[in-house]
């Protein structure tokens, strides 16, 4: 049964955390990060519970999805290159390829999915000129991987809409896509406020909007 006001607490909590986070990061407190950055993530976990994803096959793939977010969130608290990145990475991967699993629950349209994954090579393209300058060593071919994975998330989406109509989908991954161009500005090409002011609203919009699309599955509207 959804929850729908244990949802919007969830949902709250992302917000109250993502203003916390902005807050100490701004002001220099990072530490403080440790607590801010888990707690706002648990939000969209707790949207989805109360949304009743662990109802469908489909909400609960979803929910492998956002609980991999959460552990990618933790794992990139620390700032800069640092030992927890590529882990971090790597279960952010993980979570993209969770939600494509999702969407092949749901149902895809593969033809539509192959052709917007065909129209989305130049953006791929145009992605990867602006950052495979400035990446270096073991994280490159992590970050191709990553670029592929992201891509076919959203290609899925679309597919996934044609057979079964909700632009909350889509429009949740084109925002999570956003996002991780926000977060690799950050990590590798210019560190700027903007990064985190626009990329992490996005991101965290992305997760409730996701974790609001499985009430349909569990025979409930929200």
């Amino acid at each position: 049964m959804v929850d729908t006001l244990l949802f919007g607490v969830g949902c709250a909590m992302c917000a109250v955390g993502l203003v916390a986070s902005l807050t100490v990061e701004r002001l220099g407190r990072t530490q403080l990060l440790w607590l801010t950055k888990p707690t706002a993530s648990a939000g969209f976990l707790m949207a989805a519970l109360a949304a009743d994803a662990l109802a469908t096959p489909y909400g609960q793939a979803v929910f492998v999805a956002l609980v991999l977010s959460w552990l990618g969130d933790v794992l990139l608290v620390p700032r800069g290159k640092g030992p927890l990145f590529l882990p971090g990475v790597i279960a952010f991967l993980l979570g993209h390829v969770a939600f494509v699993v999702a969407f092949a629950v749901r149902g895809i349209a593969w033809s539509s999915a192959a052709i917007a994954a065909i129209c989305l090579v130049p953006v791929v393209i145009a992605v990867w000129r602006w950052l495979g300058r400035k990446v270096r060593g073991p994280l490159r071919p992590a970050v191709i991987g990553y670029m592929v994975v992201i891509t076919a998330m959203v290609a899925a989406a679309i597919g996934t809409h044609v057979v079964s109509p909700d632009w909350r989908i889509v429009v949740a991954a084109i925002m999570f896509y956003l996002s991780d161009l926000f977060v690799a500005r950050q990590r590798f090409v210019t560190r700027a406020w903007t990064n985190r002011v626009v990329g992490l609203p996005l991101y965290y919009a992305a997760q409730c909007v996701f974790a609001a699309t499985v009430t349909i599955w569990a025979g409930h509207a929200l």
